[in-house]
């Protein structure tokens, strides 16, 4: 589709610096754009590239000063990334295929309940008493297991596995591979050190506007449930051990992974390959950086980081230190040879 910097400014609240006539059928990064794409700047170390992109159109922020000529067209915004997110969303409910109807082969349980307007691919399989709402998605080579809930609109994609009792919300993205209500990781050995199965009988809650990344596995809870809350946003390949808590809000890295019984609160920034110990709290609004180690709770609105885990500014302080610590090594050795010496 095309359209022009006058209709895209218009559709976002964006105001028009240049050709309003000009047009855009594809989005580009501002390194590599090329006419007929439209392209953003949010991050200012990109900034040089505003002045020699050959792309079309360019969101910028309102306040944006310029320090030398733009050939191409400016939107200018108040968040250049928020409103590239809201045209790219136009863009995918036009670019994004529309399967319906039930496909064959497919298999269906007679006293399962599938809503109006929904897509059944191939090889799929829904369970005895599942329950699934309006215009669901259902991908082919899918299980949707015995007792299963899902609501309206959401997607399943491809190979998702969805074992028995779990109960997903309204408008879900489910990426291809996920595994949700996989049995918790609960053993307990005997007098002679040979371990016996827990029998993990809670299920997966997921509440509505959740996605979930390519791969990621969240086990059921060995009783009462593992619940991921409102609006949760998981990356590819997260463990999600049984009964952890996700608070609403919280969006995680890819590898992260999340040992049992451990609660996540809600607004929480966590980067990629975080690893959390079990049976602790995360406060509300905790932002941890990559690489991470959290071996214990953790305040609400902390910034932390390391492993194990530091206060931010303290990580950076003794990152920055470690630089110099094999000079300091080499200077204490050598003042202790002078003394040495000197005795």
């Amino acid at each position: 589709m095309i359209f022009t910097a006058d209709i895209i400014a218009a559709a976002i609240g964006g105001t028009v610096e240049g050709r309003g006539d000009v047009t855009v059928s594809d989005f580009a990064k501002i390194e590599e754009a090329r006419p007929g794409t439209i392209t953003f700047l949010a991050n200012p170390k990109y900034e040089h590239y505003l002045y020699s992109t050959d792309a079309s159109i360019v969101l910028v922020r309102s306040d944006l000063e310029l320090t030398a000529p733009v050939s191409a067209t400016l939107i200018r915004v108040n968040d250049p990334y928020s409103a590239l997110a809201q045209l790219m969303s136009v863009a995918a409910q036009t670019l994004r295929p529309n399967p319906t109807g039930i496909e064959t082969p497919s298999y269906i349980a007679e006293d399962a309940q599938v809503g109006e307007g929904c897509y059944v691919g191939a090889f799929a399989y829904i369970g005895h008493g599942a329950k699934i709402g309006n215009n669901v998605k259902i991908y082919p080579q899918a299980y949707i297991g015995d007792g299963v809930t899902v609501g309206d609109d959401t997607v399943i994609y491809p190979g998702v596995k969805i074992y028995y009792g779990c109960k997903i919300g309204a408008r879900c993205m489910i990426h291809a591979g996920c595994v949700i209500g996989s049995d918790g990781f609960g053993f307990a050995p005997d007098a002679q050190g040979v371990y016996h199965k827990i029998e993990q009988l809670g299920i997966v809650e997921i509440d509505d506007d959740v996605e979930l990344g390519a791969n990621t596995t969240i086990d059921r809870s060995t009783m009462g449930r593992t619940h991921i809350a409102r609006g949760v946003k998981l990356d590819n390949l997260i463990q999600v051990a049984h009964n952890v808590e996700i608070g609403h809000d919280t969006v995680m890295a890819s590898q992260t992974g999340i040992a049992g019984s451990t609660k996540i609160g809600a607004n929480c920034v966590v980067a990629g390959q975080v690893g959390f110990a079990g049976h602790i709290t995360v406060g509300d609004r905790v932002t941890v950086g990559a690489q991470s180690g959290i071996p214990k709770s953790v305040a609400a609105g902390s910034r932390i980081m390391g492993t194990p885990a530091l206060p931010a500014g303290e990580f950076a302080r003794l990152a920055a230190a470690q630089k110099h610590l094999a000079e300091a090594l080499r200077r204490i050795d050598a003042l202790e040879k002078k003394l040495n010496e000197n005795k």
